[in-house]
């Protein structure tokens, strides 16, 4: 998020029954995810902080993604025109095949994100404002899809105007190309109904026959945000390739992992990315900023099979019970002894000659000199 308050490892099955207002969801074991595994950690890289690149300054670096056939990587800001206008950035990271040595990151590009009409999109606070949170190389078509977290009111902010969230599809120049359809269930709105403000879509990704988004985190419908003694369900929306709408499903955020210092104190926590391992599994990031406490953040490999489909329900918290997809700790960040940054992307990088694939793992700083634009790489098996 541009809000600087926005915000490997222990296998566990998620087999024990979840609880959101009085709903009761039940993850199966009989369903529990694979085996993906992260082997070994290849390196870090950063950005300078406010990078001048062309003419723009570089951050809030809040989605990446690679083109596997000319290893270009892409890289979206949610930089809301307080700097530059809504844009992303073309780069290469430095990844050794052989030893897997992650040894460099530097960017080649940057394109602005244009409306339909051919226009920029305009400056936070005003109507069609875009929000950019995630970006992925479509290998298939060779077309980008990006993702508008949306805006609306609320009670801090009572003068933003509505902009309803969507993922649209752009050229490597940035010019429209169409959009998704998006459910009625997910539309913004200036009442207590629909998805929470900051909670839009912010995560993205391909299979080969699907494209699925997530938003961050429950909308009003759905229940209250996590706190320490419960947690809250998320959508995740599957599409077809060709572009209907297939089904949501539940994914589990966690209870929040430490409670504010003050008690009073402010706390954001939800999905900040997925990445397809195949058809039905996922990677997703959970990410917590907790005020006294800072950034938390978790990585889980999750499964969509034996999922309920809830496109259908307009609530989450009332009416029958419902499973939710399946979800298995990967890795929790804050065992690395060192600092957790805003960790927002997920991208797949290249094969190394081990067989094993490459995880790349980056933060967005939000513009703020407390925070750092990071890139972490790791080797994994099971992908």
């Amino acid at each position: 998020m541009a809000n600087w308050r926005k915000m490997m490892g222990v296998a566990v099955a998620f087999a024990t029954a979840i609880c959101f207002g009085g709903v009761e969801a039940q993850a199966s074991a009989a369903t529990s995810p694979g085996d993906l595994r992260i082997t070994r950690f290849l390196g870090e890289q950063r950005l300078p902080h406010k990078l001048q690149f062309e003419g723009t300054t570089v951050g809030g670096l809040s989605g990446i993604d690679r083109d596997p056939l000319t290893d270009t990587w892409y890289f979206i800001s949610d930089d809301r025109w307080r700097y530059n206008p809504a844009r992303f950035y073309t780069g290469k990271l430095d990844i050794n095949r052989i030893t897997g040595r992650f040894g460099g990151v530097r960017l080649t590009g940057v394109t602005t994100l244009l409306r339909p009409d051919g226009t920029p999109y305009p400056a936070y606070g005003q109507p069609e404002s875009a929000d950019p949170e995630t970006i992925r190389f479509d290998r298939w078509s060779r077309k980008l899809l990006w993702g508008h977290e949306g805006d609306r009111p609320d009670e801090t902010h009572p003068a933003i105007p509505v902009s309803d969230l969507f993922l649209r599809w752009v050229d490597r120049d940035g010019r429209h190309l169409g959009e998704l359809p998006i459910p009625g269930n997910l539309k913004l709105t200036d009442t207590a109904s629909g998805p929470r403000r900051n909670f839009g879509f912010e995560g993205l990704t391909f299979t080969p026959r699907t494209i699925a988004s997530i938003v961050e985190g429950p909308r009003y419908e759905d229940g209250e945000p996590p706190t320490v003694e419960r947690g809250a369900p998320a959508r995740i929306t599957v599409w077809g390739r060709d572009g209907r709408t297939r089904a949501q499903y539940a994914y589990p955020i966690d209870p929040l992992p430490a409670a504010p210092i003050p008690p009073t104190g402010l706390t954001d926590s939800g999905v900040s990315e997925i990445l397809a391992i195949d058809d039905h599994r996922y990677l997703a990031l959970e990410r917590s900023w907790i005020e006294g406490v800072n950034y938390r953040v978790k990585l889980y490999e999750i499964d969509l099979r034996g999922a309920t489909n809830v496109l259908g329900r307009n609530s989450l918290k009332d009416g029958e019970p419902y499973r939710p997809v399946s979800k298995r700790l990967v890795r929790d960040f804050a065992s690395s002894g060192t600092a957790v940054q805003n960790l927002e992307s997920l991208a797949w990088g290249p094969r190394l000659a081990t067989g094993e694939c490459t995880l790349v793992v980056g933060s967005d700083d939000n513009f703020d000199d407390r925070e750092v634009t990071q890139f972490l790489a790791f080797a994994a098996r099971g992908c």
